[in-house]
C-alpha cells in the first residue's frame, strides 16, 4: 500500500510518470464518441481522449465480458461502477469493486479483464 503526502514530493524526477504535450483541458465524457470493442464474451464500450503522450479512457463493460486478449500495456486503473476481475497470466484473480484501484507497468504482468455484472472504469495509460 502506498501512502500519499498530499502535494510533497518525495519522489526523485527519473521515479515519477512523465506526462508530455498535455495542454489543460477538461472532459465531458458524455460529448466523447463511443466504440465498441467485441470481447471473447460481452463488449467493452470506450471513451477515449488522446493527447501528448497520454490516453486517458472511460471503459463500459458489458455483463458477461471477458477479454479476447491478454493486455501487456501499463495502466492506472479505477473501477467507478460495479465489479471487475483481473486475470494475470499467472493465474492469480483480483476483484476490483467500486473505489479500488490497479497500477501496473508496461511489460510487467500480463493481465485481461473479466466482469461478470459488468463495470465502468476510468483508465490512464
Amino acid at each position: 500500500m502506498t501512502e500519499w503526502h498530499g502535494d510533497v514530493d518525495h519522489g526523485h524526477p527519473a521515479e515519477r510518470m512523465k506526462i508530455t504535450d498535455v495542454a489543460f483541458c477538461t472532459t465531458d465524457w458524455a460529448q466523447v464518441s463511443a466504440i465498441e470493442h467485441p470481447g471473447e464474451q460481452g463488449v467493452a464500450t470506450w471513451r477515449t481522449l488522446e493527447q501528448g503522450n497520454l490516453r486517458v479512457r472511460m471503459v463500459e463493460y458489458s455483463p458477461g465480458y471477458l477479454a479476447d486478449h491478454w493486455c501487456e500495456r501499463g495502466h492506472v486503473l479505477l473501477v467507478l461502477e460495479g465489479e471487475l476481475i483481473t486475470e494475470l497470466a499467472d493465474g492469480r484473480r483480483f476483484t476490483l469493486r467500486a473505489g479500488m484501484s490497479y497500477q501496473v507497468a508496461d511489460g510487467a504482468s500480463s493481465h485481461r479483464s473479466i466482469s461478470p455484472t459488468g463495470a465502468r472504469l476510468f483508465i490512464v495509460d
